[in-house]
């Protein structure tokens, strides 16, 4: 792939694939969950996934991969890890499809029938269909041309998001808005937990990953893809703190007279704006819902696809799909596929809530992955002698095992209503990894096949364990759960268990790469004839 990414595109798109349709909603939904207290929030949402996005930076500057979240888990933990959490990837594509789905929810303001009884009509998905296919086309045309396309995107998102902040501060405020009204935290603190994921947070802060997709494009990636992700998330939560205390201050007083659960907008902005007589602002802000879900709409097809050719290259997909046009440098074959997979998507689902209710388990899912690689690459860098690579990051040494459980607490956190649905679905990727490998087989006895099998599914068990233990905490917890096991134990019981599989994970991974060494990619800056550890 072509290398022609810099700094501000990779930001630019990192920040482009965070602020989508969430901010248009994130503000209202964590002030119902958890009132002022809701700020506290943001901060943690934003400190938690920076330790997640650090872990990653280092895997991005060091082991530069084109849709390097899916490669990654398959060199550090095997076919079994690798086959589950690409099953994640591709099932994550229903991410972009909730974005289409936010635009035909808000472009019904002006056609109406496109979305109607919380779901897309039948000509509604007839538009988004097309929508899909000119996001799919813009992406066409090399890396180049997607950069220059994704910046113009990314610096109006921008700038309608501060033009809200300002214009709704500048109408008027009200005072002792974080102590009236129940106080700070109306609700308790521990609502603050709950609105990570019933507010929208999570799914508001999640695609800061995005630079890191691109680090086999990027120019510099050592020094340019740290740099980019963490601005990109420094810059998106600054802007979601904005927007939730515009939202605190100038809600009006007529309104909470049932406290902050009692305010209800089906589009909170727009409404808002109305309501101050702002009408040039809400007319703004419905065009900016078609725009804002479209800009992530567009960054995530491109992510998409870099992450099925990154399937293809694992053997989860046919290698047809590796092919990348030469004078393009662009995947088209994968583009083309997750088109279909985008449309076919929003059929069963059918609109934005009931899309991201499951997308967010997928994100988290994948990035403890990339916690545990991480870790399993410096083990295995320390055993052979390896003098540490130029672009690791200090501390990940303690920093992989915290994101790991920070990641595990989120998604158990956002509840047994859909982790039911999203756990299993992962799970079911067991049977699939069993079918490629038999299908794939060839050649050796049946004993040695045995064996090899035996080792593989011992190599990524972990994986599998610590997705029926979090299914099983979430049955038995407080998080919509039956209640048999109470809070805060519950939350103490999934960090001690999701603790100690990261220990198994990295052993694991270690035994992994000393299996098979010289298969995974070197470390950048270290000798290509790097011996054993003496």
């Amino acid at each position: 792939m072509r290398k022609d990414l810099g700094f501000w595109a990779l930001t630019s798109i990192g920040f482009s694939n965070i602020v989508g349709s969430g901010w248009l909603f994130s503000a209202l939904y964590a002030a119902q969950t958890a009132g002022p207290a809701a700020l506290i929030s943001w901060v943690a949402a934003g400190l938690l996934c920076a330790l997640i996005a650090l872990v990653m930076v280092e895997l991005g500057a060091t082991r530069p991969e084109g849709g390097g979240t899916v490669r990654w888990p398959l060199y550090a933990n095997g076919r079994l890890v690798g086959t589950m959490i690409g099953w994640s990837v591709l099932l994550s594509v229903g991410g972009t499809a909730a974005e289409i789905s936010a635009i035909m929810q808000y472009a019904a303001h002006y056609i109406p029938g496109l979305y109607e009884d919380g779901g897309i009509t039948a000509s509604g998905l007839g538009v988004a269909a097309a929508l899909s296919v000119v996001l799919t086309a813009l992406n066409w045309f090399a890396v180049r041309l997607f950069a220059r396309l994704n910046n113009l995107v990314s610096l109006l998102k921008i700038v309608i998001p501060v033009v809200t902040v300002v214009a709704l501060f500048l109408s008027g405020t009200h005072g002792g808005r974080l102590t009236d009204h129940g106080g700070f935290a109306p609700y308790g603190y521990a609502a603050c937990l709950t609105a990570l994921a019933g507010g929208g947070i999570v799914y508001s802060v999640n695609g800061f990953q995005a630079p890191l997709d691109f680090s086999g494009e990027a120019r510099n990636p050592r020094r340019t893809v740290p740099a980019a992700v963490l601005t990109g998330i420094g810059l998106a939560v600054a802007l979601y703190l904005a927007l939730q205390l515009a939202f605190l201050f100038t809600v009006p007083e007529s309104l909470l007279g049932h406290g902050w659960q009692g305010v209800n907008f089906d589009s909170p902005f727009g409404q808002l704006a109305l309501i101050l007589n702002l009408h040039w602002l809400a007319t703004l802000l419905y065009a900016d819902a078609v725009l804002s879900p479209g800009g992530s709409a567009y960054v995530g097809v491109a992510i998409d696809a870099r992450h099925t050719y990154a399937l293809a290259k694992n053997g989860l997909l046919p290698r047809f799909f590796m092919r990348i046009d030469p004078r393009q440098g662009m995947p088209h074959r994968a583009l083309l596929l997750n088109l279909a997979v985008i449309v076919v998507f929003m059929l069963p689902f059918r609109g934005w809530q009931d899309i991201v209710s499951v997308m967010g388990d997928m994100y988290l899912l994948i990035y403890s992955s990339s916690a545990v690689a991480a870790a399993a690459f410096r083990a295995h860098d320390r055993r052979r002698g390896v003098a540490g690579a130029v672009g690791r990051v200090p501390g990940v040494q303690w920093i992989a095992p915290l994101s790991f459980v920070v990641a595990s607490e989120f998604v158990y956190w956002s509840g047994w209503h859909d982790l039911r649905l999203a756990l299993p679905l992962v799970l079911a990727s067991v049977p699939l990894f069993l079918f490629l490998r038999d299908s794939g087989s060839s050649g050796g006895g049946g004993a040695a096949r045995g064996r090899d099998l035996a080792a593989e599914l011992r190599k990524g068990a972990w994986l599998v364990v610590h997705l029926g233990a979090l299914t099983l905490l979430s049955w038995l917890g407080t998080f919509e759960g039956s209640g048999r096991l109470r809070a805060p134990y519950d939350s103490v019981a999934v960090g001690a268990v999701s603790l100690a599989v990261f220990v198994w994970a990295r052993r694991s991974g270690a035994a992994h790469l000393r299996d098979t060494a010289g298969s995974e990619p070197l470390p950048g800056g270290a000798a290509a004839a790097a011996g054993p550890a003496v």
